[in-house]
């Protein structure tokens, strides 16, 4: 949702201030790293227990992320390597978020409810796995209630609010499920409607049938050549047979020739 609704205005804000940063030598991939280090800090600080400081180190590892962007553009150096060491370093930071809400939750009240933040990290993955896939497949799939940033903004209310952070997190599950299906529903109709638009193939029974006719043409073909190579074959070997150099009778009457000599 806010890819779609508010990416343009946020762009045109953060630009200035990516063309401030990129005269400081700052680059996009120093901004991301810093943005890593900021969420290894957010998790320990949550995991441990203190959620204000986790709160506040979430805000200031969520601002690298959101000026990057903005400063390999000003400087000119936006390329594939730069969005896929960003992306990786989005799931890493809120695997590393919510496993440190999970590890809070398990000192804070026990039982099964760390439980409830991997519910939610796996559901996050899932639709940031579906707009990866399909976008490799030639399909859009942004939008949806919950994206990324709908989670960071969720997540540091639930931080600010510790009484109200389990029911953040329910809303939170509920919300990127719904938007998993959304993404689902929305590629599956993008393929669909390509499919419609291609013409139609031969019926697969029409197939075999051709192909079975086609076998039994090439068997035909087959015993007629190995008919025709074996005639072939035995009358070459008669030819080349050695014929006797007296009949069959001569020697016969060469002994009864020198039976009769005196």
């Amino acid at each position: 949702m806010f890819d779609g609704r508010w990416r343009n205005h946020l762009d045109a804000a953060t630009r200035p201030v990516g063309s401030t940063l990129r005269r400081t030598g700052l680059t996009a991939d120093h901004l991301t790293a810093i943005g890593l280090i900021g969420a290894v800090a957010t998790a320990v600080a949550v995991a441990t227990g203190h959620l204000f400081v986790g709160l506040v180190l979430l805000i200031a590892s969520a601002l690298p992320d959101l000026l990057d962007g903005a400063v390999a553009k000003a400087s000119g150096t936006a390329s594939p390597r730069g969005a896929f060491f960003d992306s990786v370093a989005d799931r890493v930071t809120d695997s590393l978020v919510l496993c440190g809400i999970g590890w809070f939750l398990a000192s804070d009240r026990g039982g099964h409810w760390p439980l409830l933040a991997m519910g939610v990290l796996g559901t996050s993955t899932l639709i940031s796995y579906q707009r990866a896939k399909a976008e490799g497949l030639g399909y859009a799939a942004k939008g949806g209630l919950m994206e990324r940033a709908e989670r960071i903004v969720a997540l540091c209310f639930g931080l600010a609010f510790p009484v109200l952070l389990v029911p953040v997190l329910w809303l939170m599950l509920a919300l990127t499920s719904f938007t998993a299906v959304q993404r689902f529903v929305k590629v599956w109709g993008q393929a669909e409607a390509i499919k419609a638009t291609r013409p139609e193939r031969t019926p697969r029974v029409a197939r075999s049938a051709w192909s079975m006719r086609s076998a039994r043409d090439r068997d035909r073909d087959g015993d007629r050549d190995e008919s025709r190579w074996r005639t072939a074959w035995q009358a070459r070997l008669e030819r080349r047979a050695p014929r006797p150099r007296h009949r069959a009778d001569g020697g016969g009457r060469w002994r009864r020739r020198a039976g009769t000599r005196p």
